[in-house]
This record gives C-alpha cells, structure tokens and sequence, in this order.
C-alpha cells in the first residue's frame, strides 16, 4: 500500500493559518514510519502499515507518540480563545457548590458517599452518621505516588452494619484495583490489602453480620503472559476480616464446579441481597449483554459443594435482575423485544414457569432495583428516561410515577430495609436535584443532598427531540440542545455525537460545562443510533457485528438531517464518539469524508481487526464478533476504521485521544489511526494526537484533566469552524 506524506508539506505551507485562524507555527513531529504487514484473511488481502506500533515499549513507538502528544499539546495550546473557554469551564464547573454520588443509605439515617466539592480535583468517600456531620473517610489526594501519578476510588462497598468498609483504589486512570479495608468508626486501614481486583462488572459484598466479603480477582500471571489471558478466569474468593488473604477460600470459578459451568471469558461474581436467605451469583459472558444465574442459601457459600440452583441461562435472554426476599425479578427479551419484567423464587428457580409481572410495552425496560415497598423499573420512552414503580401488595399494578416539572428520572439508591428510592432528575437543559420518592403519598421532596447549582437553571436554552429517516427508512431519534433564538441559517457551530454498542442507551443528562458552546450560538447533538438500546433488543442487534454498518450510516443520517434544517453546515459541523462509539466516527468520517469539518475520537476502538489482540478483546467477542470465523471478519474488517482510511482523500480535521494506563482500548488503535490519517488525507487540515500520561480509559480522572480536555477538544472544533476567538 502506498502511503504519501501530505500532512508534513501541508502543514509547513499553510503554517496553520486555516480558515483564517492564526496560530504561532509548531515544531513538526516525526513522520510515522511504514513497516507493512500484510495478512490474508479469508480470501482479503489486510495491510497493516503501522503494525510495530502495537508494541508500545519499544522505543522508536514511545518516541513517536511523545513527539506527537507534545506536538498536540503545542498547537492546542496556541489556539485563540482556547485558555478563555478553558477559564469558561472551570466556572461553570464551579457553579455547585458540591456534587455527591454512590449514595448508601441506611433506616438510622446514615450515609455513605463519594463527594466531589467545587475546586477539588478528585471525589472524596464521607460517612454522615445519623444526627451528626459528614466524616472523611478516604481522600485520594493525600495518597501519593512516586511516578507522580494520581489515585482515585475505583468503587466501594460498606457492610450491613457500617462498621466496615472495602474500598478500592487504581492509580493513574488504570482501573488497576487494590481493596483496602476500613474501621469506619476509627477510620483506620486493616492491614491486609488485596490485589488483581475485577471490578468492572462487580463490587464485592458483604455477608450479612458483616464479618467478611465476596470479591472477585484476577489470575496473578507471570511476567510475559499474553495480555489476551489477563481477563480470564477471574474467580470469586471470600476474606474474612482480619483473615490471609492468600488463605482466601474459592468460591466459585472457572473449572470449580460442574453446578456453575464457566467459559475462560466469563465474570462470575456474588451478590448478597438484604433481607433474603439467598446469594445470586451472576455469571457475565465478556462483554454480552445476557447473563446466567443461580441461587444457592447464604449459609452454604462457605461450606463444600454449594447447591447452587440454575434460574436462567444465556439463551433465557436476561440482562437485569433484582431481589425482594426470597423472589427474583428478570428483565428478559424472550418474545419481547423491548423487555419484560418476570418473577421466580431463589430457593425454587424456575424460569420456563416465571410469572410475568410488567408486560413488554411501547417503552423500554432499562434496568430493575428493589426496595422495601416496590420494584422499581427504569424506563425508556423514545430516549425520555421514566420510572415505573410496582407495589409488592397483592393486586398491585404497576404505575408510572410523576417526577417534579415532568423531569427525566434515574434511580440513584434503593434499600432493601427502606421504604421508597432516591431519584436524580433533570433534563438537557436543566439541572437537577436529589429527590426521595414517598411512597405513603406517591409525593417527592427534595432530599437536601445536593444543592442546586449557579447555572442550572439558566433561562435562553431548549431542547428538541425529532426522528431522522436513516438510508433504509429506519427512524433514529435525534436530540437537539440549542439557544432559543438560534438562527437556522447553516452558520451555527454544531457538535453530534453518539455511541451505539452493547444495547446502551443516551438518556437525557444535564452538564453546566455544555453552556460554554451553547452559548456561543453552538448545537449540540445526541444521535440515538442503532447499536444502541433506546428501542430494545432488536435495536442493539441491528446495529451489531454484520449489522453494525446501520450505527454510523444513522449518525451520517443525523448528520445530514441537521445540515438540511439548517441547524449548521458541512464546514460548521464535527462528530464525536469514544470507545465503542470510536466505530461510529471512525466509520463515518471515513466513509463520508465530505460531510464533516472536523472529527474527536476519544480512546477509539479503531482496528477492530486487532482488538481480539488485546486484553479487553476477547471479551467483546460477543458484541462486535471474532476474526476466526468467516462472518467474524466480514463484520470486523467493515466496522475497522483504521482499514478504511484511503490515501489521496481529503479527511476532516481529527483530534485523537488516548491515555497510556487504558486497559479498555488499547492506545496504539489511536496512534494507528492518527499516522494512517496523516499520511493519507490531503485536505490539509490537521491530524493530532493528544495523550494523557497519567490516565486510562477516562475512568478515575481528575476534574482537572477533564475540563482541559474538553477546553483543548471545542476550542480545536471552533478553529476548524473559522469561528475561534
């Protein structure tokens, strides 16, 4: 494959004076080399030019993603207006006073909280004992490190009785977790630690008197182990306080028990509902959307041989579930497409006879909690998040509730030993408070844990929700967020964004940082494309291995839909996606170069190809498929976007983001796909890369980091937009 320079000379000749924006010329990084690898596969002839970048220890591929980070960072530090929309966001970031999440509750009034001031950097775990003042508990800003890199709380997990808790810490953004465990009332570390935690589908959990945990652990490896073993395996021990840890008894994992049949990729964890008899354990296969579960009585966990009692399989098609004593709630899609709600009991499982207790509907089921008086069921209608509530009495129907000024509602903590739920609500834009839900007299009031913040509730926005017809005439629900008096006149800054993978849905957010771009006159976009879960089952699958094209054809839709209402324009409009959502731009910037001024992709699945490489790989074989099957690599070779990218072509300006610690997505699909694109486009617009040392997939970094990111990510989209200043 022939591969051109354009960018250097382009670049040089233009000394980044596009679009009338001047910036002070930067020094030029060094041009990726070609070292081509050509495989074939299936009858496909798949060249792969910067293959060697995938071993990010050697040293000519560290010094070139040094060289274009500090490049990166030169020439998004020069942009006009860029250190004042960054002054913008720490303001508006700053307008509440405090914002607390990962809310426990417990019936004597205490809580437990992570909590992020304004002005701090990293959230912060507090106890509020029951008529007293909030207590710290851990601040990972204390803990220092000698690679200077930061800490943050990875999840946490008190006991019953709140007189312990485990916690874990990653450093740097890795998701590299250490449980510690706490005197809460002497605050005070136990001295045993714990290692090689998987908590990305867990948090460990408490027997009932509190007198130990579950937890779930990754396989200690040797030194040169394949990265593709790393997340198999994983095994689920128990740690008694006080106890050795490499004492810990095994309670369930792959090749232990022919009760519970495990494949290498699949997660098995434990969870220890309030008030039953009995344990679930849950068993997730990779990154697929289904699980498996079983019972078995809480006293039996420690003792040989656990009766373990199958409830439902993978081929049940249950993807959330929730516990009320000794009954089990399933969110299934068996002959429903957008979900039903059945019940079985723990101690005698039987899904073939569950009862059917919220019928499939026009909206979606998102996910399912439990609390003394009521399950409690998310709900999607057309992408407006709702809360439906169904009474544990006999003869109980389930109801919509009624959320304060017809406000989009999450449920935030639900216990099992207290009557009704904690609701975020809020809608795109508005802010929002905590409010608890009163069951006694279906009421709300404002639950005082969070304040309302300076900019909230600022008049002059709205919001509009449309359908756009994609390629095929499917119907892709599109979100818009604009001023009020917003001239359609094509000349308005617009940013779309989207995601569409794994049967996840957008639901409706409020983010003060948004009001920096709003406020300038600019669009901001959410398209709900197929891949996603705003429909339900049948719309994740249709956006899923061989149908996956359908996830950035709708964004290309939505796109084009807002350029014909003359929302914006081919030169005044940007795509965004990250991770997962990478494809999606990836592909669409790709395949239809043409239609966007400029492109992020943040920590971008990019080769899919190679993904099955790398430590997380293997576990999204059952979302995005594997190359050693024919279809497999039908479907993966369309959605790589690292493969599609075509010399001689005028691709738009793309910004790259990665963090060197991601154990998601691994950096070098970015530094891949950024020296592909600068050597083949010739549209002379700018292709950079921006790394964080000191950060991962996203997850645990500071607030710092973010809002340099997103000062660095709209003020590169309004420089390309001619609109920086």
């Amino acid at each position: 494959m022939k591969h051109q320079t354009f960018l250097l000379l382009v670049l040089a000749a233009f000394s980044f004076q596009l679009f009338g924006c001047k910036q002070q010329k930067s020094k030029q990084p060094l041009v990726a080399k070609v070292e081509n690898v050509v495989d074939t596969l299936y009858g496909v002839q798949v060249n792969d030019p910067y293959r060697y970048m995938e071993n990010l220890k050697d040293p000519y591929v560290q010094k070139w993603i040094k060289g274009q980070a500090e490049y990166a960072a030169d020439v998004l530090s020069k942009i006009p207006g860029r250190n004042a929309l960054y002054n913008r966001l720490k303001e508006l970031d700053s307008g509440k006073p405090f914002r607390i999440f990962g809310i426990r509750r417990y019936p004597d009034g205490t809580l437990f909280y992570e909590k992020l001031a304004s002005g701090q950097n990293i959230p912060k775990l507090y106890v509020r004992p029951a008529g007293g003042g909030e207590k710290l508990l851990v601040d990972p800003e204390k803990i220092k490190s000698t690679d200077k890199q930061h800490y943050s709380i990875n999840s946490y997990s008190p006991s019953a009785n709140g007189k312990f808790m485990v916690y874990g810490l990653a450093k740097g953004g890795s998701e590299q977790t250490i449980l510690h465990i706490m005197n809460v009332k002497t605050g005070q570390n136990l001295p045993e630690t714990i290692a090689h935690i998987e908590t990305a589908y867990n948090i460990p959990r408490w027997l009932p008197d509190g007198s130990g945990f579950f937890y779930c652990r990754r396989r200690d490896l040797p030194a040169g182990t394949p990265q593709t073993e790393i997340y198999k395996k994983t095994k689920v021990y128990f740690h008694k306080i006080n106890g050795i840890v490499k004492n810990d008894p095994l309670i369930m994992g792959y090749g232990l028990s022919k009760r519970v049949p495990l494949e290498a990729i699949d997660f098995p964890s434990l969870y220890i509902p309030g008030g039953s008899d009995y344990a679930v354990a849950k068993i997730k296969h990779g990154d697929a959307t289904e699980i498996a579960l079983y019972s078995a009585p809480i006293k039996s966990l420690l003792k040989e041989n656990i009766p373990w009692q199958k409830i439902c399989g993978f081929d049940d098609e249950v993807s959330g579930y929730a516990v009320h004593g000794n009954t089990i709630y399933l969110k299934t899609a068996q002959n429903a497409a957008r979900f039903k709600v059945v019940s079985t009991t723990l101690n005698n499982p039987d899904f073939a006879r569950a009862k059917t207790v919220i019928k499939m509907s026009d909206q979606v089921v998102d996910y399912l909690v439990t609390s003394k008086d009521a399950l409690y069921a998310g709900m999607i209608d057309g992408g407006f998040n709702r809360i439906l509530r169904l009474g544990f009495g006999k003869g109980a129907k389930a109801e919509l509730l009624h959320l304060p000024h017809g406000a989009a509602g999450y449920i935030v903590s639900a216990s099992q030993k207290m009557n009704g739920i904690l609701v975020y609500a809020n809608s795109w834009t508005k802010g929002s408070l905590i409010y608890q839900y009163h069951p006694a007299d279906d009421s709300f009031s404002n639950s005082g844990l969070m304040p309302k913040g300076k900019y909230d509730d600022l008049p002059g926005f709205t919001s509009k929700e449309v359908k756009v017809k994609s390629y095929d005439g499917a119907l892709v629900p599109l979100s818009i967020i604009f001023k009020k008096d917003l001239k359609l006149d094509g000349n308005n800054p617009t940013l779309l964004m989207g995601y569409g993978a794994y049967g996840m849905s957008i639901g409706v957010f409020f983010n003060p940082l948004n009001i920096a771009w709003l406020e300038r006159g600019g669009v901001y976009a959410i398209a709900h494309v197929r891949g996603g879960g705003e429909y339900g089952k049948a719309w994740h699958l249709a956006g899923q291995k061989l149908t996956k094209p359908n996830t950035w054809k709708d964004f290309i839709a939505c796109a084009e839909y807002l350029i014909k209402k003359g929302y914006t324009s081919k030169k005044r409009i940007a795509g965004q996606g990250g991770s997962a959502g990478g494809i999606l731009i990836g592909r669409a910037i790709t395949a239809r170069p043409d239609l966007f001024a400029a492109a992020l992709i943040n920590v971008g699945a990019l080769d899919a190809i190679r993904f099955e490489t790398t430590t997380n790989g293997v576990p999204n074989i059952p979302e995005f498929g594997s190359v050693k099957t024919e279809a497999g690599f039908k479907g993966l070779y369309e959605m790589s976007a690292y493969h599609h990218v075509k010399d001689g072509v005028k691709y738009p300006a793309v910004l790259l983001t990665a963090g060197i610690n991601d154990p998601r997505v691994a950096p070098w699909m970015s530094a891949k796909m950024t020296a592909r694109l600068q050597a083949a486009s010739v549209s002379g617009k700018p292709i950079l890369f921006r790394v964080e040392y000191d950060a991962g997939h996203g997850i645990g970094s500071t607030r710092d980091q973010r809002l340099k990111e997103i000062a660095d990510e709209w003020s590169f989209l309004l420089w390309q937009f001619g609109q920086a200043k």
